[in-house]
């Protein structure tokens, strides 16, 4: 079985290191809403994630979906042309959880107590949990020519990514932190439509391959813009909680995996 030590590249992120390391990787994600880690992973363990992305990549469920920012039920009681009404289009391929080989580096990472720890430092809470349903832990993510990821404020906290392959052109990350507070229920409906209407200088990060990214994904509106490369866009999504037994729901299930178990 691997060890952490070969999967994350310890001489550039020692994640061990509370004192020094892990403050340093918390205040710049308290200061820019954003914590991004190049080469977090090893060459060798990035080439060999690369590989199983492509052996699994039949598998993967494609769905396309037209939503709205709030990824929510259209609200009757505002007008069709409200920015939280309005419809955007998210498509890619997914592999869920359950698809992912027992022996993955993936598995390793995410079932580290080192790797947990680092991620409740870095977020200043006690516990992070895994979800309760076998497909939703740990995703592989396929963006293909043309497919995308809408605007959209996400329904967890924080989200966590490793990009295991970039495309050539397109598949750009975007971003916006003063869109919401989710915990004060505060939501800046104008900025939103600026955003919609392409009238608001949002954020951009071109993400490297083999980089971690931790985000608050509940407050920042963001999106994935559309691929223009053959070379498609292979992103792996982390997914934790902060509660035990926590399922994705049923219709979420089988919107991103085409089954509910």
């Amino acid at each position: 079985m691997q060890d952490l030590q070969d999967i994350i590249d310890f001489k550039l992120h020692p994640i061990d290191d509370l004192n020094f390391y892990v403050k340093r990787c918390r205040s710049e994600l308290q200061k820019n809403s954003i914590l991004s880690l190049n080469s977090f992973l090893t060459e060798e363990s990035l080439f060999n994630l690369q590989r199983e992305s492509q052996l699994l990549h039949n598998k993967a469920f494609y769905c396309s979906q037209s939503h709205n920012v709030l990824l929510a039920e259209k609200n009757i009681e505002r007008h069709d042309k409200h920015p939280c009404n309005i419809e955007v289009v998210s498509d890619k391929g997914c592999i869920p959880h359950d698809l992912i080989p027992e022996n993955s580096s993936l598995r390793i990472i995410y079932n580290s107590t080192l790797f947990k720890n680092f991620i409740q430092s870095l977020l200043s809470v006690e516990k992070v949990y895994p979800y309760a349903d076998t497909l939703s832990s740990i995703n592989y993510n396929y963006y293909e020519k043309s497919q995308q990821l809408g605007w959209h404020f996400d329904n967890a906290s924080f989200a966590i990514s490793l990009m295991i392959q970039a495309p050539v052109s397109g598949g750009g990350f975007e971003y916006v932190v003063d869109a919401r507070n989710a915990e004060k229920n505060i939501l800046n409906v104008q900025l939103v439509d600026s955003v919609l209407k392409n009238k608001y200088p949002v954020k951009k990060l071109q993400i490297e391959e083999g980089t971690l990214v931790l985000f608050y994904g509940s407050n920042y509106l963001h999106r994935v813009t559309p691929v223009t490369s053959n070379k498609h866009r292979v992103l792996v999504t982390l997914n934790y909680n902060l509660q035990k037994n926590i399922e994705l729901s049923e219709n979420a299930r089988l919107t991103f995996f085409g089954r509910t178990h």
